[in-house]
């Protein structure tokens, strides 16, 4: 759209925050009149409506569900649910509703970098700041964006000229992305996950699958998970877009894999049927988890969908470091491993990170956002030396460990205050022998006992740290 076509529109931003705020500053600043509604009215929402009604910008606060007058347009945070009054009010009026990332694809100008997009229940920002990397890597001019925290409106607005984006998308951001169009995308995983937000595990699925919709080279999908390589059949892309897999195991045709610890292309080859491309070693992975492993693959075939050298995929993976709290070692302690992987936040994610260590003792807990545990006790009960309970919903996992490992010894923790966490660091080194991992993946999220995934992670680190050097 150009700037002529905002001159005078009236729109309504859902939402003050992250999105919100720069989503309605850079419509006031094509000229549309804009309206900003929030449900809260507490004191940070007072601080930021004076600051947007001293740039002109019109903000209600206290009421989310009211459609303004005139609205021709909403753009909405992420996190607002479809089924919110103002949306149910916008569809009665025939009034469209856009995300941020929609905003923010409307307005790329002539010749705008190409998306390479990452969605899936788990592994999104690992894979997208591994692929920012490997383009990198390659020389590209690249950033990665989206979800990750960094706009996608600064990113198309701003005075930096990129080659191409890597760009996470959640599942909200797709709903709200009608007319996306990515190079080429991957849902790296599907498990249940938000499903508060989008109904059922069909909807969430559904919404997932959008990233494939107009791809132009390739829709990659994981050979583990039937649900991606559905979601692939259903996509309508663009006219010779290819389905690429990738596996842990021996790639067929036009999948990339793993063999003898080689990451091998079959894809992106003169012969995809008798030649394999060599890209990297499993070394060159941090850390070589399988599920990471998975997530260097799936940013390897975005890569080479976009024509980077094989040589690019491997500089760009030894240089890759993870973000903190993703399957990171925090130290050795008397021959015992600690892994903080509290940003495994579902079952799923922690299912993957308990299977890249044996032995494990593994601390688990906090809010099960309307979780089951059995599925993953059950995959991993050969796996552990001992369990380590602590938060709210503690008692779920407590009783699928005595259901599924009722010889597993477990520790509960009837505690939220700030030294539970060294406790539970303490509990777990007594359960642990030399040669065993001690494992944080809480399978659960953190606001019952501390801010974010991140504060349970330092709080975990911390605890480590203050262990004896030296077994008692």
């Amino acid at each position: 759209m150009s700037v002529q076509d905002w001159q005078g529109k009236r729109v309504t931003v859902a939402g003050l925050g992250v999105s919100g705020i720069p989503a309605a500053r850079v419509l006031h600043g094509l000229g549309a009149v804009v309206t900003v509604v929030n449900d809260g009215d507490d004191e940070r929402s007072r601080a930021q409506a004076a600051e947007l009604e001293a740039e002109g910008i019109t903000v209600r606060l206290g009421d989310g569900a009211t459609l303004p007058e005139g609205t021709e347009l909403i753009v909405t945070t992420p996190g607002w649910k479809p089924d919110k009054p103002l949306f149910l009010a916008a569809a009665e009026a025939d009034v469209p509703v856009w995300g941020d990332v929609e905003l923010a694809w409307r307005l790329r100008g002539p010749g705008a970098a190409p998306w390479l997009a990452v969605t899936g229940t788990n592994g999104k920002t690992t894979t997208v700041r591994m692929l920012a990397s490997i383009l990198e890597a390659a020389g590209l001019r690249t950033a990665a964006v989206g979800n990750i925290g960094v706009s996608l409106l600064d990113a198309v607005l701003g005075d930096t000229t990129y080659d191409v984006l890597a760009v996470e998308l959640s599942s909200y951001q797709l709903h709200w992305a009608p007319s996306l169009r990515a190079h080429s995308a991957v849902v790296l995983n599907l498990a249940p996950d938000h499903l508060d937000w989008h109904g059922s595990m069909e909807a969430y699925a559904a919404d997932k699958g959008r990233i494939y919709e107009g791809n132009t080279v390739a829709c990659v999908y994981n050979a583990a998970d039937k649900a991606t390589e559905d979601l692939v059949r259903e996509a309508d892309v663009e006219e010779g877009c290819r389905a690429i897999g990738f596996t842990l195991g021996t790639p067929g045709p036009s999948q990339l894999g793993v063999v003898d610890g080689i990451l091998v292309d079959r894809a992106f080859v003169d012969n995809r049927h008798k030649q394999a491309q060599e890209l990297a070693e499993v070394a060159d992975v941090s850390p070589p988890a399988p599920h990471n492993i998975a997530n260097a693959l799936a940013a390897a075939a975005l890569a080479r969908a976009y024509g980077v050298a094989p040589a690019a995929v491997r500089d760009g993976l030894r240089s890759f470091r993870p973000d903190p709290h993703r399957i990171e070692k925090i130290a050795d302690v008397a021959g015992v491993a600690y892994i903080d992987d509290s940003k495994a936040t579902n079952t799923h994610a922690a299912e993957a990170s308990l299977a890249a260590y044996d032995p494990i003792v593994w601390i688990a807990g906090g809010l099960a956002k309307g979780a089951t545990f059995d599925e993953l006790v059950s995959k991993s009960t050969q796996r552990l030396r001992g369990v380590v309970l602590m938060g709210a919903d503690r008692a779920l996992i407590r009783e699928a460990l005595a259901r599924h490992a009722p010889e597993v010894p477990v520790v509960d923790l009837d505690r939220t205050d700030t030294g539970a966490m060294s406790a539970a660091v303490r509990e777990a080194a007594r359960l642990a022998r030399p040669g065993d991992t001690v494992v944080l993946a809480p399978a659960c999220a953190s606001m019952d006992m501390f801010a974010n995934y991140n504060k349970r992670g330092e709080a975990f680190a911390d605890a480590v740290r203050e262990l004896p050097a030296e077994r008692a």
